[in-house]
């Protein structure tokens, strides 16, 4: 696997069930940043990645080349090989709740595939109640639901994000309507914030490589310092 300047951030996507994968492939495409899609062997992770798109750090178009990253198949494999080669600054694309604390926990960034920022302040309480869910499910019981709606591990992480959304729009005064397909509104607001989450890491990578270079940023420009 080649690798990007150490202090450029890079792009991961975790790509086993992620309905986003073109459209944090085109944030990278814009951003001019190093993208590294994961994922288990049976996927066929190549159909997402365009012919033109440059595969290697030589021939990187403004800074974007892109790779595959196949892993075997098992729970928790793409999650391990991810962490294994971030760096602080990176961002991950990732549903699973699990490995965005892995991912906060190294100083990186994660965001969910409806757009959710994780943040290490709530990280931990999201953890322990998927643990006291996977509990009842790991136990080989069932869970369903009063309306007949059978809970599944596949799903629980996705689930648990809706439901925190849907609490923060009550204590807000709003209505929900309970739980939601994806739909064009997450579409969206993976993009916007995918795009500043980026925005964000490149910026702090700049500072980082002025500040090792003595030069100073002001207002966006590059002031060498003699």
């Amino acid at each position: 696997m080649q690798t990007a300047s150490p202090l450029a951030p890079t792009l991961f996507i975790d790509a086993d069930a992620c309905p986003v994968t073109r459209e944090a492939l085109d944030a990278a495409r814009r951003h001019g940043i190093h993208t590294v899609v994961a994922g288990n062997s049976t996927q066929n992770l190549q159909r997402r990645i365009r012919r033109d798109d440059p595969r290697d750090a030589l021939s990187a178009r403004r800074g974007f080349w892109v790779e595959t990253l196949d892993v075997s198949v098992g729970a928790d494999a793409a999650d391990f090989a991810i962490v294994e080669r971030l760096q602080p600054g990176d961002v991950v694309v990732t549903q699973d709740i699990g490995l965005a604390s892995m991912v906060l926990g190294r100083g990186a960034f994660a965001i969910g595939v409806r757009g959710h920022l994780y943040r290490k302040e709530t990280i931990d309480m999201q953890l322990f109640i998927r643990h006291e869910e996977n509990m009842v499910l790991g136990r080989g019981a069932f869970a369903i639901g009063v309306r007949g709606h059978l809970y599944r591990k596949e799903t629980i992480d996705m689930q648990l994000f809706i439901r925190h959304e849907e609490k923060k729009v009550r204590r807000a005064g709003g209505k929900t309507g309970g739980f939601s397909a994806f739909d064009d509104d997450d579409r969206e607001r993976f993009v916007r914030n995918l795009s500043s989450l980026i925005h964000d890491a490149l910026r702090n990578a700049a500072q980082t490589i002025n500040s090792e270079n003595n030069t100073v940023d002001v207002d966006g420009n590059d002031v060498t310092v003699d």
